[in-house]
């Protein structure tokens, strides 16, 4: 969402960054730039000029001036106030603690992503806080509305409020107070009806509604690809309903941002919700300090590995470990690895959340790499028996054509693949002669994610489409993780022997 935002910034600053010296008249001309790319990104007026005039007070400060890395210290205020823009440092989750059942209201216009956000917040509070939840439609405007929560709710495992048709919304909110209190559910979720736009006739039955239910949360939702519109639509609601809370859905769209940045300073309400895909776990909890990391291009690691421990299997990971203790890695691994990359958000996703792949990502995309790549890999994999993936050794002329044909694709192809599990099993012999997995964390400080997986590997290089140009292959091109900067279960798992 935030690519051309974030390409302007890092243009922005990366000049700042060349000079070893800067004068006050660099910093405000850098924040002319930085003001003309928030308007671009459709950031609200008034918002754009206090980020400005609070960085340029703080940058223009004789400390930052006379100090050694001026230009980093000008990238840190600018992260600090970004941060402080969409919501400051804390991360402000839905409120529980209220008696039960609690009471989560959901209002936005119609085709704002209402009730598959409902679905997806059910399914959150059951997995993750293990609460028992039950949802309720009461938008008897649009067609089939109750039957999609209905459906929804049987896709995520969540009780739905049986339909009685003909019944109001106050009734049917009634009718869920009472079911949630016999059935003793934790939680009650109620999907209001939107409108195409903003009316009188909505705003008094989301009035009677919040009367009759008592809600701990309000929440808000507005689809983020309506950029300034989203942030008209906030106001509205705020002045009449008392939101508690902002969820953006399709944040993974290639809308320019300007209603994440703007919603917060305009609402004075934290946003507590990012829709990040179609999926009904791909929903994530707004954290201000990771967004901001990503609009700078500083990377989201944290974020990386919490996806890594939901995508990836206990046991499979374990199983590879003990794998490459051994120095061993056949075409089975690879395909799980592949899978898990697939599960983490593919390979566009990785990129983004890695510090300073941005280039990298932008390389992908020239080169007009996607996650296909991942997919015909796979089938290509797939194509083998369980003999030749065990050894790959086995698989010559003749049985290439076979698995180019039964997989859709050609021989060449075959062969990168091939290629990438050499450069693979390679650098885990490599791993065990540094030391099983102690051995990573070299891999982390040298040479980033083109040493670690040397099948990606430079320009041309022996990469599943010819290589992805801009990764590193080793050394000091490609970019670098400081161990440091990792979490701290990260960084125990990289120090066992």
């Amino acid at each position: 969402m935030f690519d051309n935002l974030s390409d302007r910034l890092g243009n922005v600053f990366d000049k700042l960054k060349g000079r070893g010296a800067l004068s006050e008249s660099d910093v405000r001309e850098a924040m002319r730039e930085v003001r003309i790319a928030l308007l671009e990104a459709d950031v609200a007026l008034p918002v754009v000029r206090r980020f400005i005039d609070a960085v340029t007070e703080k940058a223009i400060g004789s400390e930052v001036l006379k100090s050694v890395t001026p230009g980093q210290q000008v990238v840190k205020i600018v992260d600090d106030e970004l941060v402080d823009m969409l919501g400051g440092t804390e991360v402000e989750g839905l409120n529980l603690n209220a008696k039960p059942p609690v009471v989560i209201m959901m209002v936005g216009l119609q085709g704002s992503g209402k009730t598959t956000t409902t679905a997806k917040l059910g399914k959150l509070l059951r997995e993750k806080h293990g609460k028992k939840a039950i949802m309720a439609s009461l938008d008897v405007n649009r067609p089939a509305a109750q039957e999609q929560l209905k459906v929804l709710g049987e896709q995520v495992d969540v009780a739905t409020l049986p339909i009685v048709a003909g019944q109001q919304p106050v009734d049917i909110a009634r009718r869920a107070m009472e079911s949630a209190r016999l059935q003793a559910a934790d939680v009650l979720l109620l999907d209001t009806a939107g409108r195409l736009h903003v009316d009188e006739a909505l705003m008094a039955e989301m009035k009677a509604i919040n009367a009759v239910s008592a809600p701990t949360e309000v929440l808000l939702v507005v689809d983020s690809l309506t950029g300034q519109d989203a942030v008209n639509v906030a106001q509205s609601f705020t002045g009449e309903v008392p939101l508690t809370g902002v969820v953006l859905t399709r944040m993974d769209g290639d809308a320019r941002g300007g209603a994440a940045l703007s919603m917060r300073y305009v609402t004075g309400k934290p946003i507590k919700f990012a829709g990040t895909g179609e999926k009904l776990d791909a929903i994530e909890a707004f954290d201000p300090k990771r967004v901001a990391g990503r609009i700078l291009g500083m990377g989201d690691v944290v974020s990386l590995v919490e996806k890594a421990a939901t995508a990836i299997k206990e046991e499979e990971a374990e199983a590879l470990a003990k794998k490459m203790a051994k120095g061993e890695f056949d075409l089975d691994d690879l395909r799980m690895q592949l899978k898990q990359m697939q599960n983490m958000g593919g390979l566009g996703a990785l990129a983004g959340m890695m510090p300073g792949m941005k280039k990298a990502k932008q390389a992908m995309q020239a080169s007009g790499m996607d996650d296909k790549v991942l997919v015909h890999m796979d089938a290509i994999i797939s194509s083998m028996t369980p003999k030749e993936r065990k050894h790959p050794k086995l698989l010559n002329a003749k049985r290439k054509k076979r698995v180019a044909a039964g997989s859709g694709t050609q021989v060449q192809e075959v062969n990168k693949v091939l290629k990438m599990h050499q450069e693979m099993a390679k650098a885990m012999k490599q791993i065990k002669k540094m030391g099983g997995l102690k051995g990573l964390g070299a891999l982390f400080g040298k040479g980033g994610l083109g040493a670690a997986m040397p099948g990606l590997g430079g320009p041309g290089g022996p990469g599943p489409m010819g290589g992805l140009p801009g990764l590193g292959s080793g050394g000091d091109k490609g970019p670098s993780v400081d161990p440091d900067t990792l979490p701290a279960d990260l960084r125990d798992m990289l120090n066992k022997k």
